[in-house]
């Protein structure tokens, strides 16, 4: 299973540096941005046997304690009725996902039945 979160902009602006924008417009052009504007984290995971998603983060950044509430109340429940399947439960590193709670919760709780491998 890989799970990820993802940040859109309300605004409207994209983030550059992790996607290609190809277009007619002069690359050079200087763009205005609004700084601190308002935005939406959602998180998603995909497994051979199911996407799960979209879960939408309130706060404006994951904390590990969002994330592990996260983890906790809407992930873990969905994956109880494959926990019979072995599956690998791979994240990056972001600070949230190592966060000590977090790395805590994954081994006290799956440990048995799921391998968590950090990338």
């Amino acid at each position: 299973m890989f799970t990820d979160e993802a940040t859109f902009h309300l605004s409207g602006k994209v983030n550059r540096h992790k996607v290609r924008i190809w277009g007619t417009e002069n690359p050079r052009e200087i763009e205005e941005n609004v700084r601190d504007s308002p935005k939406l984290i959602v998180f998603g995971a995909v497994s051979s046997v199911k996407v799960y998603g979209h879960f939408f983060f309130a706060e404006p950044t994951v904390t590990g304690i969002s994330y592990l509430d996260m983890l906790e109340n809407y992930l873990m429940p969905q994956l109880q009725q494959y926990m019979d399947r072995d599956f690998i439960f791979q994240q990056d590193g972001a600070p949230s996902h190592i966060h000590r709670e977090v790395t805590s919760c994954l081994t006290a709780r799956w440990l048995s039945g799921l391998d968590v491998v950090e990338r």
